[in-house]
């Protein structure tokens, strides 16, 4: 397949470039608009690679959490890195550069924006252009100055969208600045130190300077624009330097040819038919949002940063941090190996060595990367394990697993929910590693935990089910928590007095809105249906969720002052609901499984449940060259459901695929 992808590589730069890329793949069904607009998704169009470090674009004034907004046309400066839709303030916006003295305001021209994958551009209002590429660490930066004028820029060393704790920079020469920032990563709950080496291709004087920014004038400004290449690190700034000089006789055309034509690698693993314009820019969309990250930290040489601070090189693979399992295990990890299961290969080896060199729930004070949080990454490696990811090696983190199993938090019912999931994991590792007496340890106390709490919380419902934050739920109600566990679905059951009732309880839950699909702790939830023997209705659920206007009673934190009418994803820069974080690929992983058909309910088990995709004819390129053909028969519009299910000519009774089976190729029928 790497064979493949670089013939076809070479051919699209042959046959005219970047600009015939974004024409001709799937590239151009990528809308980088799409949920970009204030509260509606917290994206943002960043000029980057797939799992690159370096995210390059404008920080609005005021911005957002990945510091872009749509609707805000003044900007503070271009920085180099953020991350998609997350909590507290954001982080990121690091390294800024302002084409202007330091004082002046600048906004951009709405209307001469572009963005496509590997590339941004836009005019400011001081007639200056700018436009923007990058490789995995280096943000290569183009401003077309007014000719005649003269050409000023002002770099914030200290530009940050979390609380800065240390910063240092040094003017090498007429064309050299290098430095650091110390910073927080989200919520400030750990810490991240970048370095950096910036080179122009022009001289700059020097006209003012503080402890944070330095002013400087290119002079009079000629019909070329001034580049600025801009490397970091988490190493040192001597590797960052050695970065950039390893791209030095790269032109910007190359590097901006080759970030479309690895985007387009990327993209073109899935492709699809049916559907109309809008289908097919969410699916893009969503599915170029999943491989933002974890993002490649390591040098040139292999050399990456340990959480205990120590500098370690990778064995035959590469390093990868920012996380936010939190979100993500969902729905991106489980995507990531279906669809890039080389790649998965050394995510594992770099979430397993966080047991090493030292782990917390959120972030250490050692972080190479913006970053969020840790929390399920054992379920994240015990799947790509029972998925069949090479090399993922269960005793390398074991003893790391079991000191976190005995410090997950339990203080609210919400939390004992999130530990029972990690238990549950846990006990599954334990099994797969011989560990039988540990094995049957943790599954116990999963399952106590789980009882206990479901019986006092959630069983017996009545009126405050529907109130947010209930008994100090986090984001979510008593209803949404309800169905955090799909794992125990036999003991909700028998609980209750049978499937046939809590299909029901589901159903009527479902109907009447009391769902919010704008947060993760429900995204999962139509697809219980199939574990229930009704998947007419996960089938009914999932395609209104996917193709109209829904009720929308909650929003991320509190109820909405009044119902949002809306769909849940748009072709739109408020592409998402109002106050749905994009949550760093959850929601996009979300959509790209939905529209396929195929969903993890329970991540660690490997096991998709079956519902109608979107799109009548979908191919998906698996690893060794294989494909999965997934293909509709006789459905003559979107409402039908699935009468009969056939992998490779078999007939599946209980609307569920296996992975390992899937893996190995064929087609999924699904006639109506």
């Amino acid at each position: 397949m790497k064979k493949l992808s670089l013939i076809v590589g070479i051919l699209l730069m042959w046959v005219g470039g970047c600009q015939y890329i974004c024409a001709q793949g799937v590239s151009r069904y990528v809308n980088l608009f799409i949920g970009t607009s204030g509260d509606n998704g917290q994206v943002d169009p960043a000029a980057c690679v797939p799992y690159g470090m370096v995210r390059v674009c404008p920080d609005s004034r005021p911005r957002s959490h990945s510091g872009y907004d749509y609707a805000v046309t003044a900007i503070s400066g271009f920085s180099v890195n953020r991350l998609s839709g997350i909590g507290c303030g954001g982080n990121g916006g690091n390294f800024s550069i302002k084409p202007a003295q330091k004082d002046t305001g600048l906004h951009m021209l709405k209307k001469t924006e572009k963005a496509y994958p590997g590339y941004y551009a836009v005019a400011l209002n001081n007639e200056v252009k700018a436009a923007f590429t990058a490789t995995h660490n280096i943000a290569v930066e183009r401003f077309w100055y007014k000719r005649g004028k003269e050409a000023f820029m002002t770099l914030n060393v200290a530009s940050s969208f979390t609380g800065v704790s240390d910063v240092h920079y040094d003017i090498i020469s007429e064309r050299e600045i290098t430095g650091y920032v110390k910073t927080g990563t989200t919520c400030d709950a750990g810490t991240y130190k970048l370095y950096f080496h910036l080179f122009t291709n022009k001289p700059f004087k020097v006209i003012s300077e503080t402890k944070q920014l330095v002013e400087c004038s290119f002079g009079t400004a000629d019909k070329s624009p001034v580049e600025v290449r801009l490397a970091i690190s988490p190493i040192s700034t001597e590797t960052a330097k050695i970065e950039n000089e390893r791209l030095r006789l790269i032109s910007f055309r190359k590097i901006k040819l080759r970030a479309a034509v690895q985007w387009e690698d990327m993209l073109r693993r899935i492709a699809v038919s049916g559907g109309n314009r809008e289908d097919r820019e969410l699916f893009y969309t969503s599915l170029y949002r999943v491989f933002l990250s974890p993002v490649n930290t390591a040098s040139y040489d292999g050399q990456f940063l340990a959480t205990d601070g120590t500098l370690q090189k990778a064995r035959d693979a590469v390093y990868y941090s920012s996380w936010s399992m939190w979100d993500t295990y969902h729905t991106k990890f489980p995507l990531i190996t279906l669809l890039d299961a080389a790649r998965m290969k050394d995510i594992c080896y770099s979430l397993s060595l966080l047991y090493l060199y030292g782990k917390k729930g959120w972030a250490t004070p050692f972080e190479s990367t913006p970053t969020v949080r840790t929390e399920h990454t054992a379920v994240v490696l015990l799947d790509a394990y029972r998925k069949g990811i090479a090399g993922v090696d269960l005793k390398i983190p074991y003893e790391g697993m079991k000191k976190e199993m005995e410090v997950l938090e339990m203080k609210r019912p919400d939390q004992v929910f999130e530990t029972c999931i990690d238990l549950w994991a846990m006990g599954n590792i334990a099994r797969e590693t011989g560990k039988t007496d540990d094995a049957l340890a943790y599954e116990t106390r999963a399952a106590r935990l789980f009882n206990t709490t479901w019986n006092k919380e959630f069983k017996i419902i009545d009126s405050s089910f529907t109130k947010m934050r209930n008994n100090g739920l986090y984001q979510g109600t008593r209803w949404q928590y309800r169905w955090a566990l799909p794992q125990y679905l036999d003991t909700m059951a028998a609980s209750v007095g049978g499937k046939k009732v809590l299909a029901d309880q589901l159903n009527y839950f479902l109907t009447h809105n009391l769902n919010n699909q704008g947060n993760e702790v429900g995204i999962h939830i139509p697809f219980i249906f199939n574990r229930l023997g009704r998947p007419d209705l996960l089938q009914q659920v999932v395609t209104q969720m996917l193709t109209r206007e829904t009720k929308h009673l909650y929003g991320g934190n509190a109820e909405y002052p009044k119902p949002v009418i809306s769909k849940i994803f748009k072709a739109d820069p408020a592409g998402f609901l109002p106050e749905m974080d994009e949550d760093d690929g959850a929601m996009s992983g979300w959509y790209v499984f939905a529209a396929m058909g195929i969903y993890p309910l329970v991540v660690g088990e490997p096991v998709y449940e079956i519902s109608s995709p979107l799109f009548d004819h979908i191919r998906v390129m698996l690893a060794d060259g294989k494909y999965l053909t997934i293909k509709t028969v006789n459905r003559h519009t979107k409402d039908e459901t699935i009468k009969e299910a056939r992998f490779n000519g078999k007939t599946i009774s209980n609307f569920q695929l296996n992975h390992c089976l899937l893996v190995k190729g064929g087609q999924l029928e699904l006639c109506y």
